[in-house]
């Protein structure tokens, strides 16, 4: 095994929305970055993980992120300049390719990571950036309160990277640096006595972690049969029926998230080629990212919709929290973890080809019979061959023990009293909203969907409190069970990564073109309120970012003008 060494100022390790914002927005302001990802695409739930992205009702109108702007125009003009559009869709200021009502820009994983890499392409080529994909991070180097490199395993050839750095951003998806390099965090649910949260249980659970998803893509093929192998443990998926559920999961039924009453909603809600267009109450259209009826006559496609319902919601087995070493390293600890996430992983993939097969088989059609067969996989839009997404949907990671931990005291309705708003953060460094949405859980929890006040998104959250030039830059922030409920989605972790890459090139200022660590620290920038508002007025006059929400919106009044304030 050969071994490779790289020194940077600022490795940023996890490719996801949040490490690829905190990788471009570094190297856009100076700074030489390696960003590595384990699978071969970057934007993690945007792209390899084929979920189209959860947003608030102001994402187009107002540039609260002009970076994540960019990225969402890119996709769109992507569809612009390449699809045979109808007129209306290609002039539509805010083009929505799928016709999906979950988001307005349902749009194919595939493209998303075109434009994604778009974004990184003139970075790279300039050698401010440098993309390590197939890259898996295996051990931490620390030095006391610093990480001085980070060992990655080159997955295609076996051969080990190690890039030095003199600031460190965990992006990964499940916070793996926090658990290889000894740097405190926490895992699963905190108990109410320690968090003061409403909903928060009396009883801390490491083992209470949300659902994840391993998502699919269909198309429909009206006449044709499509129907795939039986899994090995299809049975057990269609029999078995969850404690806190109303059935099996293999079936049209489901749960309300927020009234928790049963409920039914159909793949279809008549013959599947009649379907009425933005009908809420089937599944086809919830997530769909590919529409005909967009498309101008003659084109020989179909549509196409993404898998990420509650019947594919894996929650038998938690991917983080056993077997976990205490700190960097192998042994059995090591191997225990592994042993442990590599079989949620399989169960998590045999769930959803079981789904699938059972919508082709058994499933209880609205036109009568039962079984779809002509809808078929497409995993030419997720990059793979099965039609499952390149990696699985996780909603929650391990999460820092951070200068400043946001609660649900911080930004629950409930908890706030109508009308309060979210609570203002001095140390702003971006803005977001979304419901406070917690998913099925690994400890036989239901959903936990509550309302939220929008948000900001405090700088002493992305920052741990024992480790002094690591940030974090995904969902692992400084946040609980239940506040990482709305801190988790796409446009908020997004801005999580996009204020690490700033606050890194800031720290790093001056640094040379080695590892040197610059002239300050996160925890110096966080502490000092002159180098804060310096750090402020960069992200607000130099990036664009909106740092506050206007009262109006952050007190949840009127939702009809989205104004928001940089400060």
């Amino acid at each position: 095994m050969a071994t490779r060494h790289l020194h940077v100022p600022f490795a940023v390790i996890g490719g996801g929305l949040g490490g690829t914002a905190a990788a471009v927005t570094a190297a856009r302001l100076g700074m030489r970055v390696v960003l590595t990802e384990e699978t071969d695409w970057l934007g993690g739930q945007l792209t390899s993980q084929g979920v189209p992205p959860d947003e608030h009702e102001w994402i187009d109108r107002q540039p609260i992120s002009p970076s994540y702007s960019e990225l969402r125009e890119r996709i769109r003009d992507h569809y612009r300049r390449e699809y045979p559009l109808v007129e209306s869709a290609r002039t539509a200021v805010a083009l929505n390719p799928g016709a999906g009502f979950v988001s307005r820009l349902c749009m194919e994983p595939r493209v998303a990571h075109l434009a994604v890499r778009e974004m990184t392409s003139p970075l790279e080529a300039s050698g401010l950036l440098t993309v390590l994909t197939e890259h898996e991070p295996v051990g931490v180097e620390r030095s006391g309160d610093r990480i001085t490199a980070v060992r990655l395993l080159d997955r295609r050839t076996g051969d080990e990277v190690v890039v030095h750095a003199g600031m460190v951003a965990d992006a990964t998806e499940l916070g793996d640096l926090l658990a290889l390099g000894g740097v405190a965090h926490v895992v699963g649910a905190e108990s109410a006595a320690e968090t003061g949260e409403l909903h928060a249980p009396e009883v801390a659970d490491p083992l209470d972690q949300q659902a994840v998803t391993w998502c699919a893509a269909l198309e429909l093929r009206p006449g044709e049969s499509h129907v795939i192998d039986r899994p090995a443990g299809y049975a057990r998926w269609r029999d078995t029926v969850p404690s806190f559920w109303p059935g099996p999961q293999l079936s049209w039924v489901d749960i309300e998230p927020i009234s928790l009453e049963r409920r039914e909603r159909p793949m279809f809600t008549g013959r599947p080629e009649d379907a009425v267009e933005n009908d809420d109450l089937d599944l086809w259209h919830y997530r769909r990212i590919l529409a005909r009826r967009m498309m101008r006559d003659g084109w020989a496609g179909h549509d196409v919709t993404l898998v990420n319902w509650p019947q594919v919601d894996y929650w038998d087995r938690p991917l983080v929290g056993v077997g976990d070493p205490d700190a960097a390293g192998a042994g059995a600890g090591a191997a225990d973890a592994g042993a442990a996430r590599s079989l949620a992983l399989r169960e998590a993939r045999e769930l959803t080809l079981s789904f699938i097969h059972w919508i082709q088989t058994e499933a209880p059609r609205s036109d009568g019979g039962t079984g779809y067969p002509e809808l078929a996989p497409r995993g030419d839009v997720l990059g793979t061959a099965d039609g499952l997404a390149k990696a699985v949907y996780v909603r929650e990671s391990r999460r820092i023990r951070a200068l400043f931990t946001v609660t649900e005291g911080h930004i629950g309705r409930e908890m706030r009293g109508e009308g309060a708003g979210s609570a203002l953060f001095d140390d702003s460094v971006g803005i977001g909203f979304y419901r406070i949405d917690l998913h099925p859980s690994t400890a036989g929890r239901s959903y936990v969907d509550i309302d939220c006040f929008p948000f900001q998104i405090p700088l002493g959250a992305l920052i741990p409190a024992d480790t002094a030039n690591l940030l974090a830059a995904n969902k692992n922030i400084g946040s609980t069970h239940i506040t990482n409920g709305a801190y988790r989605l796409h446009p908020v972790e997004w801005s999580i990564g996009e204020a690490a890459g700033a606050l890194a090139a800031f720290c790093g200022a001056g640094a040379g073109a080695g590892a040197d660590v610059g002239t300050r620290t996160p925890a110096e920038v966080h502490g000092d309120p002159a180098l804060r508002a310096d750090f402020q007025r960069l992200l607000s006059d130099r990036l664009g970012i909106a740092l506050a929400w206007s009262d109006t919106i952050r007190t949840g009044g009127s939702r009809s003008e989205a104004v928001v304030t940089a400060r």
